[in-house]
């Protein structure tokens, strides 16, 4: 990004002041601290910390984390992201171990893994998702597991080998309208992502996907993008409001409001979707665990 893009940005995302809706609590209990200090003593990282999510207070004091395997330095530079971007160091093959341990320790019923890409490695770090699936399965087997996949370069090979290792749920983000695509998610594409969750889909899967509002797309546009995840059937979604990380990101166009949230919800549920979960600080794993129903009712 130019430095003349870097200052519009910033002036952007300087002028536009956060609505009430959108100010959260940190949370300070005993089950915060608990969480923080498993995953300080495990060596883990967490989507919640890299990428600074708005929702790290409710979760942690309610118990729950996202755990982000493979490092955190991630390969892309999308431009909504802070996760950090470059040259990955870490490559630790015990931590799938140390996952699953905490997801025990934490006698979690529902665990997300997510990762940074990793375009340098031969599969995407695939075979990492699908041990620590193996072994959450095997040291918590009553927690379902939820993994929140990158695209693997529309690699079906390395999907199957995450894919064979029977997560409960596979989430994979569209983030953002067809419009959007090349501008917000640099090395992404729409049609691939969405050729990844319809071949989970057609492996019997449950699909999840995500996306955020207010970089500047249009309602019909949000509409053709839920219409497009309904014709690959996709069973789970979460819809929130773009926060930018820092001034430099990528410029917040608007807010929306929580009746455009619920109104979304709305259309959503009408057009088949399973759950929904529409709200400005709604993020990918929010309240994941309250979608446990959808997997038991599928079985």
């Amino acid at each position: 990004m130019s430095k003349k893009q870097d200052a519009a940005n910033s002036a952007i995302n300087t002028r536009l002041r956060r609505p009430a809706w959108l100010k959260v609590q940190l949370g300070a209990n005993k089950d915060f601290s608990d969480v923080r200090s498993l995953i300080k003593r495990q060596k883990l990282h967490t989507v919640c910390e890299s990428a600074r999510c708005p929702n790290i207070g409710e979760c942690w004091s309610r118990r729950t984390a996202t755990f982000m395997i493979l490092g955190n330095i991630c390969t892309r530079s999308c431009k909504f992201c802070n996760i950090e971007v470059g040259k990955p160091t870490e490559y630790d093959l015990d931590e799938p171990r140390r996952v699953a341990e905490a997801v025990a320790e934490l006698r979690l019923r529902h665990a997300v893994i997510t990762s940074v890409t990793r375009d340098d490695l031969s599969d995407g770090g695939a075979s990492m998702f699908a041990e620590t699936i193996r072994l959450i399965h095997e040291m918590a087997p009553s927690c379902t597991v939820e993994v929140l996949i990158p695209d693997f370069k529309g690699n079906l090979d390395d999907l199957d080998t995450v894919l064979d290792a029977r997560p409960d749920i596979l989430n994979h983000n569209l983030e953002t309208v067809k419009r959007l695509q090349k501008d917000v998610r640099v090395q992404a594409g729409y049609d691939r992502s969405l050729s990844i969750l319809e071949h989970a889909k057609q492996r019997g899967f449950i699909i999840k996907s995500g996306i955020m509002v207010g970089l500047g797309e249009q309602w019909n546009e949000i509409i053709e993008l839920l219409h497009d995840l309904r014709a690959v059937d996709c069973d789970i979604l979460t819809i929130g409001q773009y926060l930018p990380p820092t001034k430099m990101h990528y410029p917040l166009d608007r807010f929306y409001t929580p009746d455009e949230f619920a109104e979304l919800k709305r259309i959503a549920l009408k057009l088949g979707f399973t759950h929904v979960e529409s709200g400005p600080l709604v993020r990918s794993s929010y309240h994941a665990d309250e979608q446990v129903p959808v997997i038991r009712d599928s079985e």
